[in-house]
């Protein structure tokens, strides 16, 4: 099994901003654990991060026939990024959409997502552990 993880808009500066919400983990010791965890689970994870959704876009048109699944943590895009939505929607990967933070006790614009009806999944609240559920639900499809 082959799985993309996107972390777009921001997420390269996980441990310096607002560690208060998102920690002081930073990007690459997220993806190191998240590594660690796929090889255990024989899982194949490959990892992008963008500021930009077009390259975003890009990427996951890339993957068409390429990856089997995506987990995705949007950032800022998850509120307005319509061509990323068109992006998973036009490849047909399927998608788990991940969060670090409740985004539901947080600011009235961050409840609203533009893949939510369109992914698998969404696991919101758990930190780093968020992509780790991610990837243990897809394991657990192997069986």
């Amino acid at each position: 099994m082959k799985v993309l993880v996107i972390n777009g808009p921001n997420l390269n500066f996980l441990g310096i901003r607002e560690p208060e919400v998102y920690g002081l983990k930073t990007l690459k010791e997220l993806n190191e654990e998240i590594e660690i965890l796929g090889r255990r689970l024989e899982i194949e994870v490959d990892f992008y991060q963008s500021n930009h959704e077009g390259q975003i876009i890009d990427k996951i048109q890339q993957s068409y026939n390429v990856i089997d699944y995506l987990i995705i943590n949007p950032g800022a895009l998850t509120h307005y990024g319509i061509g990323m939505r068109d992006a998973i929607l036009s490849t047909g990967i399927k998608t788990i959409e991940v969060h670090l933070s409740n985004v539901y006790s947080r600011e009235e614009f961050r409840h609203k997502s533009v893949i939510s009806d369109i992914a698998i999944g969404k696991i919101t609240g758990f930190g780093s552990e968020s992509y780790k559920m991610a990837l243990h639900y897809l394991n657990s499809l192997k069986k």
